[in-house]
């Protein structure tokens, strides 16, 4: 069954396998270093859909559709669908539950939101509550930009610290029986708050809240950095992964040798001018397609999310960031 371990960590006893994941991007993501790992790659932004915000739950509705039949399963065998996305009342995923007809689980962790789905998930299967669990969650540059920044028309220019809204949407099938990657343990994140007020710099916003579940997972499990192939983080960019690496070696944590960031991974230097890539569907699409397609035997997820609408930045509130950390087998 599951337990808890430590603090703030899960064990999943039966380990639930990933039976069958998805990956789709936009064009600049296929463009990128994680495009050759996507199923699927849509040339534009508009998707043929008459909204940015329609063409993204195009996307996360075609990640499920390749997940499902990769694992050999149709809608009718999804005991509950998990899914969260940046959008106001989590439209993309509410709208993607209609189509999809299973029961529904609705959730917001910012761009946590994978490793939460998939830890949420888990917890399900492990427990016998249910059989197959679909988690999912997306990301749209255009839509992402509108509500929480400056739209794409403006033209506005960004500084460098700031960072680009992967537009992807990324899906597991997690089940109690079969043959794939394996969940085995899951630490669930603190609300951290740097004191960070821009929406432009959400790397040092969150890194602290991913410092501390990487050191809090650390200490529930007895384990070293060095027990994990890599350690990843969701979204923090160029300058949050050196807020992480500072804060790690602070405490006596060597990250040096195994510990990168989705947001760093997904485009090339070449593609962008800012720190790097971010958005819910960064750690989703970097995760179940490039590092799924590796030899690794472990590795540890930590997604990271900003916990901030644009009210509150409006009213001068700092930005809270959380992160939960996934550890799978292969």
């Amino acid at each position: 069954m599951t337990v808890r371990r430590g603090k703030q960590t899960i064990v999943y006893a039966t380990k639930p396998v990933f039976l069958g994941y998805s990956t789709v991007g936009g064009p600049k993501e296929g463009q990128g270093p994680a495009g050759s790992y996507l199923d699927k790659i849509y040339p534009d932004l508009t998707m043929g859909a008459k909204s940015f915000e329609a063409a993204e739950r195009q996307m996360m509705i075609s990640a499920i559709e390749m997940a499902l039949e990769k694992a050999s399963l149709s809608r009718s065998n999804v005991d509950c669908f998990i899914a969260g996305d940046l959008l106001n009342q989590i439209i993309s995923s509410g709208f993607s539950a209609l189509n999809i007809g299973a029961p529904f689980l609705g959730i917001y962790g910012a761009c946590s939101s994978f490793a939460q789905g998939i830890l949420l998930a888990g917890v399900l299967v492990d427990s016998g509550a249910a059989e197959v669990v679909v988690a999912a969650t997306s990301s749209h540059n255009n839509t992402a930009e509108r509500q929480y920044r400056y739209p794409t028309e403006y033209g506005a220019q960004m500084p460098p610290w700031s960072q680009h809204t992967v537009t992807g949407a990324g899906a597991a099938v997690i089940a109690a029986r079969g043959q794939g990657p394996r969940l085995e343990l899951a630490t669930m994140g603190r609300v951290m708050d740097l004191g960070i007020k821009d929406p432009l710099n959400m790397g040092a916003a969150m890194a602290p809240a991913a410092a501390d579940t990487i050191f809090t997972h650390m200490e529930d499990t007895g384990r070293k950095p060095d027990d994990y192939d890599l350690i990843v983080t969701g979204d923090l960019g160029k300058v949050g992964r050196e807020i992480v690496m500072e804060l790690a070696q602070r405490q006596g944590c060597d990250l040096s040798r195994n510990y990168r960031d989705c947001g760093e991974l997904v485009y090339s230097k070449g593609q962008i001018d800012n720190a790097g890539g971010s958005g819910c569907a960064c750690s989703a699409i970097v995760t179940l397609g490039m590092l799924f397609s590796q030899n690794y035997k472990r590795i540890l997820v930590v997604a990271t999310g900003a916990m901030h609408s644009p009210t509150s930045c409006q009213q001068g509130e700092n930005i809270p960031a959380i992160a939960h950390a996934i550890s799978i087998e292969f």
